[in-house]
């Protein structure tokens, strides 16, 4: 069996909260089993994932956080690390990672994005990281 981690960034509860429901619905779904870790905020989801990767636990990793845009750069730079970060992680260590951080300029954004009836993004970034498992293991086998 499939095993996951979702690594959640707690600066919004309330919408971390919402994500993790999204993707633990879409897990369940597929009988795959989760563990869940929380970080402080977004830059940090990345660590966590090297932190855990060398334990070889895992099949795949679901990031899922909030980013909204507040009155200076420090979103900026948030946004584009963390996404560089887990991209940089993807491709050098072969990772199957689901990407589910938002990035908004306000809550009632995120809220249109994270409620699991309406754009359900922690179940997007849980379907995304199923499928990237499955394209690894496709590629894995060998091509004759």
């Amino acid at each position: 069996m499939k095993h996951i981690l979702i690594v959640v960034s707690k600066f919004y509860e309330d919408l971390a909260e919402e994500l993790v429901k999204g993707a633990a619905a879409v897990l369940g779904d597929e009988e795959l089993t989760f563990d869940r870790v929380e970080v402080p905020g977004a830059f940090e989801i990345p660590a966590a994932i090297s932190f855990s990767m060398k334990s070889g636990r895992y099949h795949g990793y679901i990031a899922l956080g909030c980013v909204i845009r507040g009155e200076t750069s420090h979103y900026d730079y948030v946004c584009a690390e963390s996404a560089r970060g887990l991209n940089q992680l993807a491709i050098d260590q072969n990772l199957a990672i689901g990407y589910g951080i938002l990035t908004v300029e306000n809550k009632d954004q995120a809220w249109e994005r994270a409620d699991v009836k309406k754009g359900n993004k922690g179940g997007m970034a849980a379907q995304t990281c199923i499928e990237m498992i499955k394209l690894k293991k496709h590629f894995s086998k060998g091509i004759l």
